[in-house]
């Protein structure tokens, strides 16, 4: 549980990375996704994603800035969360079932860059 709990911070980095990688590399996956409610263009929100989540890899994956990186994260997963709401109710080329499933799955995200940031204790106690 110890080396899983010191590469939890890399994980979560590596996450990050991937996410805002595909949104810059294929950003027409993402667009169907932007609420249409949202001001500017579908693809401006797809890219700024992208970028910012690349942005938060960065500041988890280095330990100086992780504290503030996984209060961003957190921070981001709670900011999309409408859009995974939007990709629910209007799932387009997303299986209504992966729309659906998507959504829970934000609270362990959530929590896990709280833990990140060392505003949650850790699960692994010794003994």
């Amino acid at each position: 549980m110890t080396r899983l709990r010191a590469a939890s911070p890399y994980l979560l980095a590596a996450l990050l990375a991937v996410a805002g990688t595909t949104h810059l590399l294929r950003p027409g996956w993402y667009d169907g996704l932007v609420p249409p409610v949202l001001p500017g263009s579908a693809r401006a929100w797809t890219l700024g994603s992208g970028v910012v989540e690349l942005a938060v890899a960065a500041l988890v994956a280095v330990r100086r800035t992780r504290r503030a990186g996984g209060l961003a994260a957190a921070a981001l997963f709670v900011a999309v969360f409408p859009g995974n709401v939007w990709m629910a109710v209007e799932p387009g080329s997303v299986p209504r079932w992966a729309a659906l499933a998507r959504l829970p799955l934000q609270v362990p995200l959530v929590l896990w860059g709280l833990q990140v940031a060392g505003k949650l204790p850790s699960t692994a106690r010794r003994g």
